[in-house]
């Protein structure tokens, strides 16, 4: 194999087999790791890669849109520039800042100088204004840098709402997208940032975050701060779709290991599309401190990523205009790629895509590959382990069906589990069993000590809560989430049997199966299903077919649902959770019908309780509802009555 490491310390792409990684890992990994802090990591890869371009930002997806540039002297002037504001405004290690942004510059320099300074915390901005709070009371928030008014007012009025509830909140940073818009446009959101609430509270600085930035020194830390491998630079809320999320908390090291490690699986050189959100592991690591460790061309497609306007209609023209080499997405992103004409743009730059943070059908898989004409690449990770734990390497064989080899110097095992959770012993090579990682990018654990319960298989090894096996070559292969799977009378299926023999009907553009309640059965499997473009096809139609398609009796969902659109997370993965609750609001109407009982269904999250069913009924029938309800599903009840 030959050497990957180039005369400064810093790694470039080498690794292309399981051997390769046997052959690397023969030097301790602190000897592959140019810098064991992420402020420091980011710095040396500034100072390689000085004048060239690390971010270029598009307000639109307009193929002619402005375009602005960042290159990497002035991206590490920026995030230094963050880091000082921080610092003049109280943040000291083991204080949190929270970043309450879409996609700009600006989220870069925040996030990076928050971790410079203290301890950085994204949060994705369209939660409900009580997950937020929540999110910042625990993590002890005491800045918070908001976007002001843009397209409308929403996210800012939840900032100030945050601040007026949440009282360690000091200083609120303001960043504004005037930078980026024409003469009229930036006197617009100007008067409507002048418009715009304030605080209630008397006792919180509010700070423009670009006059902050201005006034500080580019060329130091004024704090004069020692950057420890395991001081905790970052904190990423995980879930929060039906109760409180949790707090996962990354050490410098587990950050600054996996971007030198991700660049021995990747190419030296790429100019990558960022359409993921910046407050998801994967946007901000896959997009973030790892492209610019490998001193990539980051492309930034507007503040929205790929939901922004004309994004997704003129991609194929984006890709054409900057020169793009690769680009990360989910797989809702291919999907609708797949049938997206090109319309005689030119993709030739395009080498490949990875396809992280949910599982990817393999009829998906098909379809973008030859829409694209490009290999698609899948990777494997999770954010209590920094995101990245196994990859597909374009420098290396891809094989279909697997998620790619481990990270170097990171082990993955596979193991049978008791009932405790517990790993009890090794799985033989394809022989499915629970997946655990071990190494620097392993989290410490959650901010909340309630939430470690039952984590670790053994000690150092988390337990992913994902079901796969490994090769005789090491490549790793999922076959379900563990959480995820639909359990008919004790018998477990996997929903991705469903959902990749739907795929299979001609007709079918996405699919998603999960779980609905049964009173006797506990869980049945259902089906939801978008259509391609032009095609007709009734919810009957499709459940005769699925009988024939899904190679599973047990398996064959109860009912199949045809809808315009999945709905999506922030992310842009299916909203699983969102769907489990439509089956279960469309249970629960059903019984009621049957009984007779007029009510009105609702079935909805909430911050402490999880899923809730609201029933609206007359205050006579509430005793009637409970006995057909309670004690068949595990669900809260909660009732109002009409006057």
């Amino acid at each position: 194999m030959p050497d990957t490491t180039v005369g400064d310390g810093t790694l470039s792409g080498e690794i292309r087999t399981q051997a390769d990684i046997d052959v690397f890992e023969r030097t301790p990994w602190q000897e592959k790791v140019p810098a064991q802090n992420t402020y420091e990591l980011l710095c040396r890869a500034c100072d390689r890669h000085q004048e060239q371009t690390a971010l270029r930002f598009v307000m639109t997806g307009a193929p002619d849109a402005p375009e602005f540039t960042v290159n990497y002297a002035s991206l590490k002037a920026r995030v230094t520039q963050a880091a000082n504001a921080f610092f003049r405004a109280g943040v000291t290690p083991g204080t949190a800042v929270t970043v309450l942004l879409p996609n700009l510059p600006e989220t870069h320099y925040a996030l990076l100088g928050a971790q410079a300074a203290g301890i950085a915390s994204p949060i994705n901005p369209m939660l409900e204004v009580d997950y937020i709070a929540a999110i910042v009371e625990e993590t002890g928030a005491q800045v918070l840098v908001a976007c002001a008014p843009m397209d409308d007012s929403t996210l800012w009025d939840k900032a100030i709402a945050v601040v007026d509830r949440c009282r360690a909140v000091r200083t609120l940073f303001v960043v504004s997208a005037t930078p980026y818009v024409g003469e009229e446009e930036r006197k617009r959101l100007e008067a409507a940032f002048e418009a715009a609430s304030r605080p209630a509270r008397v006792d919180v600085n509010i700070v423009g975050f670009e006059e902050a930035l201005a006034a500080e020194p580019s060329d130091t830390l004024v704090s004069e701060r020692r950057i420890l491998p395991t001081d905790i630079c970052s904190y990423f809320h995980t879930g929060g779709t039906t109760g409180l999320p949790k707090v996962a908390t990354h050490a410098h090291l587990n950050e600054a290991f996996v971007a030198s490690m991700l660049s021995v699986l990747t190419p030296s050189s790429n100019t990558i599309l960022c359409g993921l959100p910046l407050f998801h592991v994967n946007g901000a690591m896959v997009t973030g401190l790892a492209a610019f460790h490998s001193g990539w061309e980051v492309v930034m497609l507007t503040a929205a990523g790929y939901r922004g306007h004309g994004v997704m209609a003129n991609f194929w023209k984006l890709v054409e205009r900057f020169r793009a080499n690769s680009f990360s997405g989910v797989p809702t992103i291919y999907s609708t790629l797949a049938d997206l004409p090109r319309d005689g743009a030119d993709i030739s730059s395009l080498r490949f895509a990875f396809c992280g943070a949910a599982p990817l059908p393999a009829e998906v898989a098909r379809r973008f590959e030859a829409a694209a004409g490009i290999p698609l690449y899948e990777g494997y990770g999770m954010t209590e382990g920094a995101c990245v734990s196994a990859l597909s390497s374009p420098l290396g064989e891809r094989r279909l069906g697997s998620v790619g080899l481990r990270l170097p110097h990171q082990a993955i095992g596979v193991w049978k589990s008791g009932s405790a959770g517990l790993a009890t012993e090794p799985a033989a090579p394809g022989e499915t069993g629970v997946i655990g990682i071990h190494g620097p990018n392993v989290f410490p654990g959650y901010l909340q000590e309630h939430d470690n319960r039952g984590i670790w298989l053994k000690p150092g090894w988390l337990n992913t809560g994902d079901l796969g096996y490994l090769d005789a070559d090491g490549y790793l292969h999922l076959t379900g989430r563990a959480k995820e799977l639909i359990i008919r009378g004790g018998h477990n299926i996997d929903p991705a049997m469903i959902e990749e023999a739907l795929l299979q009907h001609p007709a079918v553009a996405m699919a998603a199966a999960v779980s609905q309640p049964d009173a006797h059965a506990g869980e049945l499997p259902v089906a939801y299903v978008t259509l391609k473009p032009g095609h007709v096809l009734s919810a009957d139609e499709l459940l005769a077919a699925a009988r024939t398609l899904v190679p599973e009796r047990a398996a064959v969902p109860a009912r199949v649902e045809i809808l315009q659109a999945l709905p999506l997370t922030p992310v842009g993965k299916v909203a699983r959770a969102e769907l489990r609750m439509r089956a279960v609001e469309e249970v629960f109407r059903e019984h009621l019908a049957l009984a007779g009982v007029p009510a009105n269904v609702r079935v909805g999250p909430d911050i402490r309780r999880g899923t809730v069913a609201f029933i609206q009924c007359a205050a006579a029938d509430a005793e009637r509802v409970r006995d057909l309800l309670v004690g068949r599903f595990p669900f809260p009840l909660d009732f109002t009555h009409p006057a």
